[in-house]
């Protein structure tokens, strides 16, 4: 391709996103994401932009995680489904790979890996594609009933369940920082995951302003029974974070948190909704397939310098599985201590 050019920035350049790239490259290609992963984890990220006639046609953000468990790699998109690798033409996507790769042999890593909405090419050699994750998009309408109509009998029922029994959402930011923090770190440890600290996510609302949001859902009797986490980009929202403690589910505390930010996006204008990664064939993706999202496969590719297999970085890893069950009887106070030092290294 004609005046084609590749550079890398340098850490005081701010990576351009255009309007046509804003929704591939999402909120981690930001360089206040880039901020976010710097200031509370010190991981460099390195950030490359394609341009043709002084315009922007691919950028690339990959961030160095150097972990002693979970390895030395690079990775687009840490702490998010995908993104900080955006594109406009397979010539500008070949560019930013051939980078991707000098890198990671600059750095010896074990690794790098690059994430990105599944445009169903094969990956060019040596890239390795590892399709075991997808994502979920939801298309707003205008109208909360429109919206109500799209599901399936059982889940109109059990949403306008929900809807009766007595709890309250809230949004909103900072006054919300340590409740929300307070739900979602317990249902991580339900569930047998480490989760970040409390300074993660009031940095993160700082960084991201008003691109970001603070959920909680509580009983009648004020008690907490959940959280979330939302990030706004265009006319993208992304749920980043959205959980129910446990003994809650049964009375489909999910559907109301769920429901009442669908309504939030509404209100707000947005048009799409994306309902975060899970694995394949997971009992996320099935609570996320009630509410008739598309489901988009997530393009992992993967560059192996040191040869070897795809690192299993994911609760369905075997290798993972005692660390699970361990996980879920440590104390509060251990979990609270340890979890950040473990997030850290599995972006």
């Amino acid at each position: 391709m004609k005046n084609l050019q590749i550079r890398k920035l340098s850490p005081e350049t701010p990576l351009r996103v255009t309007e046509s790239l804003l929704f591939s490259a999402t909120f981690t290609a930001l360089d206040s994401w880039t901020r976010l992963v710097k200031e509370i984890y010190g991981y460099e990220t390195h950030r490359f932009e394609v341009t043709q006639n002084n315009e922007a046609t691919g950028i690339l953000a990959l961030t160095h995680i150097q972990h002693p468990i979970f390895g030395n790699y690079l990775a687009t998109s840490p702490f998010g489904s995908f993104g900080g690798f955006a594109f406009s033409s397979s010539e500008a996507r070949d560019s930013l790979l051939n980078e991707a790769r000098k890198l990671a042999d600059e750095l010896k890593v074990d690794y790098a890996v690059v994430r990105f909405i599944e445009d169903n090419n094969a990956p060019p050699s040596p890239w390795i594609q590892n399709p075991i994750y997808s994502t979920y998009l939801l298309d707003i309408p205008s109208n909360p009933e429109d919206l109500m109509q799209t599901f399936g009998h059982q889940h109109r029922k059990h949403t306008r369940q929900s809807l009766r029994k007595g709890f309250k959402v809230k949004f909103g930011r900072l006054e919300l920082l340590d409740e929300t923090y307070e739900a979602l770190e317990r249902s991580m440890h339900e569930l047998g995951s480490p989760y970040h600290s409390k300074k993660y996510l009031r940095t993160m609302a700082s960084l991201l302003d008003d691109n970001l949001e603070f959920v909680v859902i509580k009983d009648e009797k004020e008690s907490l029974i959940g959280g979330a986490v939302l990030a706004y980009h265009g006319d993208t929202a992304t749920n980043l974070h959205a959980n129910i403690l446990h003994n809650y589910r049964a009375d489909y505390a999910g559907e109301c948190l769920y429901w009442n930010i669908l309504e939030h996006y509404i209100q707000k204008g947005i048009k799409t909704c994306d309902m975060g990664r899970s694995l394949n064939g997971s009992g996320n993706e099935t609570f996320k397939m009630k509410w008739k999202p598309r489901k988009v496969p997530l393009a992992y590719w993967y560059y192996l310098p040191k040869g070897g297999g795809i690192p299993e970085l994911n609760q369905k890893s075997p290798k993972f599985q005692f660390a699970i069950w361990m996980w879920k009887r440590l104390p509060a106070f251990a979990v609270r201590m340890l979890g950040p030092h473990l997030i850290r290294g599995i972006v």
